[in-house]
């Protein structure tokens, strides 16, 4: 079983050369463009789970004028994370979230999803801190099409350990079983193909 402490060694060692990957421009650059297209300008407090050294809650300020929240488990990617007034930093855990209920607007996840062992407690605890009306928006690798399973749920798997890669379909089963309504995907096909799965808090 893939724990907590695994994914924090294993971003702490990411986090000296993450921001100079190869992955930023194929991988991270369309999955963050992916998600600014679904901001609104009423967004005022928007929370980034798993937002790795601040690169897209970066691109967020300059999108549109709210204030962010980005929460990660690393400390080796939160020390190379920005500075600005609008910015905020938080060292935690997305099973538990540290805010209060209904605080905020959206909540955007990219590419880390699968790096957490409880997925059902992660997705309640969106729910949670999300005010009604408010929307999730959680990007990972595709793994329904055969190309997609053999990459993330296989040699992903040999990379990093057993992390776990949901199909649509079970993202989707557990969104409702939170409460989430509105449910769609939206597909990113390709060599490393990805989707986002998005709900509504109603």
């Amino acid at each position: 079983m893939y724990k907590k402490s695994y994914a924090k060694k294993e971003f702490d060692c990411w986090s000296l050369h993450y921001n100079q990957s190869f992955l930023q421009p194929i991988f991270f650059k369309p999955a963050h463009q992916m998600l600014l297209k679904q901001l609104k300008d009423t967004d005022r407090k928007i929370l980034d789970v798993g937002c790795g050294t601040g690169n897209f809650a970066s691109q967020v300020i300059k999108f549109i004028g709210a204030e962010v929240w980005g929460l990660d488990l690393s400390e080796g990617m939160l020390s190379r994370c920005p500075k600005h007034e609008r910015l905020h930093f938080v060292l935690g855990d997305s099973e538990n979230l540290p805010f209060p209920e209904n605080t905020f607007d959206a909540i955007t996840c990219t590419h880390s999803f699968h790096h957490y062992p409880n997925q059902l407690q992660a997705i309640a605890e969106m729910f949670r801190v999300l005010r009604p009306g408010g929307r999730v928006h959680i990007i990972d690798g595709d793994p329904d099409e055969l190309w997609g399973e053999l990459f993330y749920n296989h040699f992903i798997v040999w990379l990093e350990g057993p992390v776990r890669h949901l199909k649509s379909k079970e993202f989707k089963k557990i969104y409702e079983i939170v409460g989430f309504q509105n449910i769609e995907a939206k597909r990113h096909p390709g060599l490393l193909p990805f989707f986002m799965m998005k709900g509504t808090k109603i």
